[in-house]
């Protein structure tokens, strides 16, 4: 390799000089030989894990891209970073280590890229936090990066229809009503999740993946290929050849994720109808390169993109059936010819968006997954932001699937997730309410855990759409009703939720925007006055460093903010 191929912009720090023999020495000792000193390092970050069928298989893709770069000069080296999964941890207290899962995440393949001075990175994800978390350490190291996601599960099948993991939790909610025995509950277990694979609806771990592609951050189709297809093994071998092409053409991150690129990702978003999810881990992954994002940025996107996909949970398809009929590349074709996306965007192939998607088979005739641009399932995005006195910094509203657009009803607030789970279980909660968790954000989950049991069970119950849930956490991207989330300020900190008593009167109006309750400024004032913020959960280990340090879910619940709030 001649001067001025070299691209070992960091690692050279490890294989020039006498002074690192010692260095080198160990890299030797995992395989490297004397060639390997002359070429770029790069890292390839797997999150292969056993605890989950997001993640079962990234071993092997991890491998696939590491001969990747082998092939394009580099030399690689995989190393892993944690997940969790959300499906197992949801329902009890293992979901208050879900978010704060994303910040170790991102944290850890940080860290290890900065230790070993890699010169570029693939990094390769399944489960839903593995996606912004790998986004987020890409933007703070800002090397020339590929993500690759690791593709979404197929669908189950029960008695000759698709099933999946929100079918699971929905059961839940059946059975306790009686509309199904034992034996069928247990059948659903059984089929819901048939291998490998994030979970198939457009719940979060597809729409951030989805996401990562309007970016510009994955390579064309990354996010609706199949985690089982031979396409995705043969992708992962392409973004390991990409990686040595970024650096050899000196194009960082910084150069791709650009406030016009994060307003492509919020335009697929809301026509995929995504996860409200998506604010939180979009703003994080803003943060990451310096990229003023707010929630208002979400809101002026929103009123002029229709949500076109008819996808789960409040639609009929899959991800998979997506990729048959031409995946994201296919809705991207779309958007962009109807001038709403920012064609010139730079991506990971070094080519643009528009390049990328002039390549691209444009969507299946016939198909019934994304609709027509004059007869969209809404003509406005579903995910509507809503401030009120109730949510002075905002709060997050999926509207999709739902006929009406206003609710008003009396609150019944409860303090965790568990007594709401026990009252909606003793037919406490009726038709009309507004069910309030609150003491759920980002510190007092902590981590804002979703509230997928809950919003299953109301489902379950026939309660869906009949019962507003609002709430300083976080709901799946398998949640659908007329859910709230991420009211902040949040009640650990004071916030208007921690002052909302029983039987207040609570109006939330999409259309409007508003969210609100029924109390004068006096009465207001008089509550914070008698209001005594109730110790932390966790004060030590993990959560208690999560606690001190993680900002407003509307700020996206980061733990590196310059002037973090303790």
């Amino acid at each position: 390799m001649s001067k001025q191929e070299d691209l070992r912009i960091r690692s050279r720090a490890i294989s020039e000089g006498v002074n690192r023999v010692p260095n080198r020495a160990m890299l030797r000792a995992v395989g490297f030989q004397d060639e390997d000193f002359q070429k770029p390092m790069i890292g390839v970050a797997s999150t292969w894990s056993e605890v989950t069928p997001c993640n079962i298989h990234i071993d092997q893709l991890a491998r696939e891209a590491k001969l990747g770069v082998r092939a394009s000069g580099g030399a690689p080296l995989i190393f892993n970073a944690i997940t969790v999964s959300d499906g197992i941890a949801m329902g009890h207290d293992g979901m208050f280590f879900s978010l704060p899962s994303r910040e170790v995440i991102a944290d850890s393949i940080e860290t290890v890229a900065g230790a070993e001075r890699f010169d570029g990175l693939v990094a390769i994800g399944g489960c839903d936090k593995n996606t912004p978390a790998c986004l987020m350490a890409i933007g703070r190291l800002n090397l020339p990066a590929v993500y690759v996601y690791g593709g979404t599960i197929q669908p189950g099948k029960l008695n000759g229809k698709d099933i999946d993991i929100v079918s699971a939790f929905e059961a839940v909610g059946q059975f306790h009503e009686g509309a199904i025995d034992e034996r069928e509950l247990h059948q659903v277990e059984c089929h819901a999740c048939p291998g490998a694979g994030a979970c198939g609806g457009m719940y979060t771990a597809n729409t951030m993946a989805a996401a990562a592609e309007a970016l510009g951050m994955s390579l064309p189709g990354s996010s609706s290929t199949p985690a089982i297809s031979p396409g995705k093994a043969e992708e992962c071998g392409r973004a390991g050849r990409a990686v040595m092409e970024l650096l050899r053409n000196n194009i960082a991150p910084k150069d791709i994720m650009t406030k016009k690129a994060f307003e492509n990702a919020i335009t697929v978003v809301m026509a995929l109808g995504g996860s409200t999810n998506a604010l939180l881990h979009l703003i994080a992954i803003a943060h990451s390169v310096q990229v003023d994002l707010t929630l208002d940025d979400f809101e002026r996107i929103r009123r002029n993109v229709p949500h076109l996909a008819d996808l789960k949970p409040s639609g009929k398809y899959v991800m998979q059936d997506l990729n048959d009929i031409g995946g994201v590349p296919g809705v991207m074709k779309l958007l962009l010819e109807q001038g709403m996306l920012h064609g010139d965007c730079l991506t990971v192939t070094g080519k643009t968006l528009a390049e990328n998607l002039a390549e691209a088979a444009p969507l299946k005739e016939g198909q019934r997954i994304i609709r027509p641009f004059d007869n969209p399932l809404k003509p406005t995005g579903p995910l509507v932001v809503l401030r009120g006195n109730l949510a002075p910094e905002g709060a997050v509203a999926k509207m999709s699937g739902l006929k009406i657009q206003r609710f008003t009803g009396p609150a019944r607030v409860y303090d965790s997730e568990r007594e709401a789970t026990e009252a909606i279980m003793n037919d406490n909660i009726r038709e009309g309410d507004v069910l309030v968790i609150r003491y759920a954000g980002p510190k007092g989950g902590p981590g804002m855990p979703e509230m997928l049991s809950v919003t299953a069970m109301l489902v379950g119950k026939g309660l869906g759409g009949k019962v507003a849930l609002l709430t300083d956490g976080r709901f799946s991207g398998g949640s659908h009703g007329f859910v709230i989330g991420h009211v902040a300020p949040e009640a650990q900190v004071g916030g208007p939720i921690a002052l909302l008593q029983e039987g207040d009167t609570i109006t939330i109006d999409s259309e409007t925007q508003e969210i609100s309750f029924d109390v004068s400024r006096e009465e207001l004032e008089m509550r914070a006055k008698h209001w005594v913020r109730p110790p932390y959960k966790f004060t030590t280990g993990v959560l208690g460093k999560y606690v001190r340090l993680v900002s407003s879910a509307s700020k996206g619940a980061v733990t590196d903010l310059e002037h973090p709030s303790f």
